[in-house]
């Protein structure tokens, strides 16, 4: 009975009948815009990757300095000192509403 079971299976396979179903335009453009959001997002993903590094490159190939850490900060070393820290951008930067002009009541 094992012996015959291989055959069978086999020609039960390849007994191939028509399906009668229907396939609309909806899903196949679904299926399209599935297949082109899986592949967008793969190159996006492998360009978002590399995307700082070749910038880097193409600094150091062009031969300006990226900026650094330290530079950024005598940037903000060199502002106004009479603005205190009381200014709109200061609280804004500490998460906190900047202050009214007539005070709080």
């Amino acid at each position: 009975m094992r012996k015959l079971a291989l055959p069978f299976g086999l020609l039960a396979l390849l007994h191939l009948t028509t399906a009668h179903a229907y396939i609309g335009p909806g899903l196949g453009a679904g299926t399209i815009a599935i297949v082109l959001g899986v592949l967008s997002s793969i190159v996006l993903a492998f360009l978002g990757i590399l995307w700082y590094p070749f910038k880097r490159l193409l600094r150091l190939i062009r031969g300006k300095k990226a900026p650094t850490r330290t530079s950024v900060e005598s940037n903000r070393d060199t502002k106004d000192p009479g603005a205190g820290s009381s200014s709109a951008r200061d609280s804004a930067e500490r998460g906190r509403a900047p202050p009214t002009p007539g005070g709080d009541p």
